[in-house]
């Protein structure tokens, strides 16, 4: 997760729903005078976690009012202080210009970002980085088991979904490709920490793309080309261009002018804009 790049630069306000069951869109109504409504929150009660946690949801322009069914997008560090605005805002303006289809956003906001996001490490520097790291297994059971199902059940989800996310959360993207494929159907990892654990998901990667559960899903895999995981990258896409199986749909963007701390922005927007497209008629401009 990198710092901000918030969407709104003026005064906003997130509307919060302490909804039980099913949270209902966001309405002029119940906003007061003047506010910006950008989303809304709920909290979860999480068995597979043992833990409350904060879920924020953009919805599609017009969504009160249609019965359309979208596809969505699981934004991990997608708390309202992490990437959800970022992230949301990019979609906003592709959407509003034609450029990709109008989606859901579910931001997953994190309580131990370094524990959910990585794998079991064996290396001493991985262990020292938090008090507890190597629970991307059971963060992955609360987003199949609990989140998933919910999300399904209280919006109107096409039943496509993507995952999406940015170095530490961008090696969970991966490693949740090879160890659930069926899990989603889309994996957005930007600038993914292929350093854990000396290198073990990349390591695995040729084995699992063996797996027929991977076959009908798309990758889209970008880093930067400065002080960022571009080695690691590189090595990743590598084995894709020998080992991918021709179902499986993967795109390698990097992007070598950017740095880690730069390049989640430029990568976001190319892969929305790609995997989301719409299909434009010819016009002019305004």
């Amino acid at each position: 997760m990198r710092p901000l790049l918030s969407v709104v630069t003026f005064g906003f306000c997130l509307t919060l729903f302490g909804c039980a069951a099913r949270c209902p869109a966001p309405s002029p109504a119940a906003a007061p005078p003047g506010a910006i409504v950008i989303g809304q929150s709920f909290d979860m009660d999480s068995a597979v976690l043992g833990e409350k946690r904060r879920i924020t949801v953009y919805l599609p322009p017009g969504y009160t009012e249609s019965s359309q069914r979208y596809p969505v997008v699981y934004l991990l560090d997608g708390g309202a202080s992490e990437d959800f605005h970022h992230i949301t805002g990019i979609v906003q303006v592709s959407v509003a210009n034609e450029i990709m289809e109008p989606v859901i956003v579910i931001g997953i906001e994190n309580t131990e970002r370094r524990r959910d996001l990585t794998g079991p490490t064996e290396n001493e520097k991985d262990k020292a980085i938090a008090p507890r790291v190597g629970g991307s297994a059971r963060f992955r059971a609360f987003l199949t088991s609990e989140l998933v199902p919910r999300i399904e059940r209280d919006y109107r989800s096409s039943g496509e979904r993507g995952l999406m996310g940015e170095s530490l959360a961008g090696l969970f993207v991966l490693e949740t490709l090879f160890e659930d494929p069926g899990a989603f159907g889309t994996y957005i990892a930007v600038s993914p920490s292929l350093w854990w654990n000396d290198g073990f998901v990349r390591r695995q990667a040729e084995p699992r793309l063996k797996s027929p559960a991977v076959q009908g899903k798309t990758l889209y895999l970008t880093v930067g080309g400065v002080e960022d995981n571009t080695k690691e990258t590189e090595q990743l896409a590598e084995i894709l261009r020998q080992h991918a199986p021709s179902g499986l749909v993967w795109h390698y963007a990097p992007l070598p002018a950017e740095a880690h701390n730069t390049v989640y922005h430029l990568g976001a927007v190319n892969a929305l804009r790609l995997l989301y497209a719409r299909t434009r008629e010819p016009g002019g401009g305004g």
